[in-house]
């Protein structure tokens, strides 16, 4: 057995308040970053409606965050630096409805003993302002008279001063601040009702101005997340159950190569949580690029009573009482956003879905940041879906529309005029390039469709419509596969045998310990059944649901679609070629092929002009 340190403290002993306080540093305080989180919280919560922000050297030397709240009272001032210390909650039952971002009592005293803190406010009506200081330690006085406006300035120099080991793992002050900015834009795109004023080394960073509108909005989110992805994002409003769902999500083009613009929240305060972060990642599973990640900036609301935020010091993580209704109400909704944007969209459906289209490009782009073009896309055609029929049944239909098309172009009948319902969004097709491409023509000018990637799209959705309203057919095996697990993954079978059966399985409880695979979906007949399975009941235990089965079945029809799809350097007549443009105007997710490419986009008149330098 290792023997003792000499100086190491046999005897249980009661730690000093700064020691304490220092401890508890190390949970709330990790950087300059962390500060100002708790700070703006601090403001936040009381009522503040305008905050300036100043830092200087990343933070480490300076940060000062003022706002116009209600204050602090003079007998309160000493207190607020005490641990445990908080007027957000006072009983246990409160813990169960917590509606402000702070609430814990210990994120001034963790800064104040790793740092110089000065704490200067005044409440609303007094005539005097009050000021107490601590260097590391508990106050050392009363509070003083001090000028200072209705709200509150906390002033934090020298952070970890007293702490230098601490202080060596802070990176350089550039790449600090850029946590530090971070942290406001995730605070200012939750809070819009308040302004924010962000300066570095006296030199203005962040401007944001209190949005009271739904203009005023966007142009926040544009402001901190930028123009192009609020010019390529579908807004969200949902709710069902209790629950709301509401926010931006960006088109799957604008996938990015990292998951940097990703804000979550829950009740207003930004999270990050395994079970959103899982039904976001499957709603975009089957339209984005592999390796990509998708931009969104999204709020749930939810009962107060249904949610545990004080589960981590940082309350980043959540704990939702209902996780699979949660992440299943998260999957829909965002799911069903994404796969209701096709080409075939008419003004009436897009602008339902938040977004319009541009007349001058043809780009979706969201409502309101441009005005809804007076000749929007209402194809007559928009008005029905097509129903599944032989290419060459379509070829026939493609044949008369496009016959009524040339009859209606001005170069074949001069002075007639034709009107946007006579021209669909892809317009129509007038020649095919090296057995890859279409190229068709529409309103805004020039199309390209890469003719497999959008045919193997449509032929996936209508493999899976056909599986959907057919059933998932079920074969019995010749000789049962037993599989042995643990007791928690047993019941959870059995718990979800509803689930299992739903997609082709028969999967009996033999023991208390031991599964038995009778039945299993047709498509699968030569998949990894007993991995898929065990893979499964793990999602299921995690997220209290799993989309494995339904994903591998869709891998199968995936590469079923690619096989059945044209292929490349098949000459394709010019009906067939106006077939498959209807066919991706009336099919879900027709932006994208099954690999998350894109099968389509559009050149406008002025990008060609642009090309050839016309007009200057």
């Amino acid at each position: 057995m290792p023997s003792t340190p000499a100086n190491h403290p046999m005897r249980i002993q009661r730690l000093s308040s700064q020691l304490a306080n220092q401890i508890a540093a190390g949970e709330v305080v990790e950087r300059p970053a962390s500060v100002v989180k708790e700070l703006l919280e601090n403001s936040l919560d009381a009522t503040a409606t305008q905050i300036e922000i100043d830092i200087e050297q990343g933070g480490t030397q300076l940060i000062r965050v003022r706002d116009n709240g209600t204050g602090i009272h003079k007998d309160d001032l000493v207190l607020a630096l005490s641990r445990h210390a908080t007027s957000k909650i006072a009983t246990l039952d409160d813990l169960g409805r917590i509606n402000t971002l702070g609430f814990r009592g210990e994120a001034l005293p963790s800064i104040s003993s790793v740092s110089r803190l000065t704490l200067i406010s005044a409440r609303e009506g007094e005539s005097t302002a009050w000021r107490v200081a601590c260097e590391g330690r508990d106050p050392n006085a009363d509070p003083i008279p001090a000028a200072h406006p209705r709200g509150t300035t906390v002033e934090i120099r020298d952070l970890f001063f007293n702490t230098p080991a601490r202080r060596k793992f802070l990176r350089t002050e550039k790449t600090e601040f850029g946590h530090l900015e971070e942290v406001v834009k995730r605070i200012a795109l939750s809070h819009f009702d308040a302004g924010f004023q962000l300066r570095h080394n006296q030199r203005a960073v962040q401007s944001l101005k209190p949005a009271q509108d739904e203009r005023g909005r966007r142009h926040r989110i544009a402001a901190v997340c930028g123009q192009p992805f609020i010019e390529n994002a579908i807004q969200i409003d949902d709710q069902i159950a209790g629950l709301h769902l509401w926010g931006w999500v960006g088109l799957p083009t604008f996938s990015r190569s990292q998951a940097d613009l990703q804000y979550f929240y829950v009740n207003g305060r930004v999270i990050r949580d395994k079970l959103v972060s899982h039904a976001v990642r499957q709603a975009y599973k089957d339209v984005l690029h592999h390796g990509r990640h998708p931009a969104f900036v999204l709020y749930l609301q939810v009962p107060h009573e249904q949610v545990d935020i004080n589960v981590h010091p940082t309350k980043h993580e959540v704990r939702f009482r209902e996780g699979r209704l949660v992440h299943d109400f998260l999957y829909r909704a965002i799911h069903n956003a994404l796969a209701g944007i096709t080409p075939g969209d008419t003004a009436e459906s897009i602008r339902h879905n938040g977004i319009v289209r541009s007349e001058e490009t043809g780009y979706l782009i969201e409502s309101g940041t441009a005005p809804l073009p007076a000749r929007a896309y209402t194809s007559s055609y928009s008005g029905h879906r097509q129903s599944s029929m032989p290419l060459q049944v379509r070829e026939q239909l493609s044949t008369a529309y496009a016959t009524l098309y040339n009859h209606a172009r001005p170069s074949e009948q001069p002075g007639a005029q034709h009107t946007p319902q006579e021209v669909p969004p892809l317009g129509y097709a007038i020649a095919q390039l090296q057995g890859v491409y279409i190229l068709a023509e529409n309103r805004q000018g020039l199309v390209v469709v890469d003719m497999h990637a959008a045919h193997e799209r449509i032929t996936y959705e209508r493999l899976k419509t056909t599986l959907d309203q057919g059933g998932i057919k079920s074969q019995p095996l010749l000789v049962p596969v037993s599989i042995a697990v643990n007791e928690k993954e047993a019941t959870l079978a059995a718990e979800y045998n509803d689930v299992f059966s739903g997609l082709g399985f028969e999967i009996q409880r033999l023991g208390p310990t031991t599964l038995a695979i009778r039945d299993i979906p047709a498509v699968l007949c030569d998949a990894d059944v007993e991995g898929l399975i065990r893979d499964v009941l793990a999602d299921i235990n995690t997220h209290q649901s799993s989309s494995r089965i339904r994903d591998k079945i869709n891998e199968i029809l995936s590469t079923m679609a690619c096989h059945g799809s044209v292929r490349a350097n098949r000459k394709l007549t010019i009906p067939e070629m106006n077939a498959l443009l209807r066919d991706m105007e009336h099919t879900e997710r027709s932006g994208q092929c099954n690999h998350g490419r894109p099968t389509w986009t559009q050149l406008s008149m002025k990008e060609l002009d642009k090309l050839f330098m016309r007009g200057r």
